[in-house]
């Protein structure tokens, strides 16, 4: 019986644990906001907090996210000389080029 009522348990929570989980445009919004949001506009609108940083829905008007993704995995040179050195898993990679994905103007 207990075994019965603890596999219903998870039955009936298994998808609220799911929903839970963001998704992988959120985890590349997340990753960009912890890492580059001090300097760069990460969103579809606004300045950039530094001059120098173009906003992200500017730079994926040059570079297709796709093209961006050996350079998220190597370390990117900076076009501003105080950008800091960061890793990103390969998980994250793939979540920012996801949310990058979300700022073409189509």
């Amino acid at each position: 019986m207990r075994s019965r009522l603890a596999a219903m348990s998870c039955l009936m929570l298994a998808p609220a644990m799911a929903a839970a989980q963001p998704s992988p445009v959120e985890e590349g919004r997340h990753a960009l906001d912890t890492r580059c949001a001090r300097c760069h506009a990460i969103g579809a609108e606004g300045a950039s907090p530094h001059a120098e940083a173009p906003p992200f829905r500017e730079i994926v008007k040059r570079y297709p996210p796709e093209n961006l993704e050996e350079s998220l995995a190597e370390g990117i040179t900076s076009g501003h000389p105080d950008m800091p050195e960061f890793i990103l898993t390969p998980e994250e990679i793939g979540a920012v080029v996801a949310y990058l994905n979300t700022l073409i103007v189509k």
